[in-house]
């Protein structure tokens, strides 16, 4: 799958269904037979949304942590804690779990927003706080993770 693109503003309706903006649904027209699985992010209040094709890649790299070490076991617990199947209903809506919602404060206002092969679904305050907050140092951010290149010289 191409990297996606693309910020939208979004309503989740009161049984918590989310209609994916037509752009994004596009994108996703080649994996949306497959389903996806909505999960909490690792470091951020907000869920993410992955293809299953994306999530298969990602449990295979998991699936090779040694399980007889408790920080692997912790890591693959607290990493798939409240997982979920989800699949667009036939008016193209996502379902988001009640849970989900909660773990990620969302009401009624939401932000979708591309991260490479993922779909990260943001409660809008929450989306703009951590836009403004990461604001203050992504110049040094940017510069520490994409200025080197393999040699360690940086990007030219």
């Amino acid at each position: 799958m191409n990297s996606l693109i693309g910020t939208y503003e979004c309503k989740v309706d009161a049984k918590g269904r989310l209609m994916l903006p037509s752009a994004l649904k596009k994108q996703l027209t080649p994996v949306v037979q497959g389903g996806f699985v909505l999960k909490r992010a690792v470091f951020q209040s907000c869920l993410e949304l992955y293809p299953m094709n994306e999530w298969e890649t990602l449990m295979q790299k998991v699936n090779k942590l040694n399980r007889f070490k408790k920080k692997n076991n912790d890591f693959i617990r607290r990493f798939t804690a409240g997982v979920k199947f989800i699949e667009l209903d036939a008016s193209g809506r996502l379902l988001v779990p009640k849970d989900l919602i909660a773990f990620a404060g969302i009401s009624k206002e939401i932000v979708v927003s591309s991260a490479v092969n993922i779909i990260e679904i943001w409660d809008k305050d929450n989306y703009e706080k951590a836009i403004d907050d990461a604001a203050l140092d992504f110049a040094d951010l940017a510069e520490e993770v994409m200025g080197q290149d393999e040699n360690g010289d940086g990007i030219s």
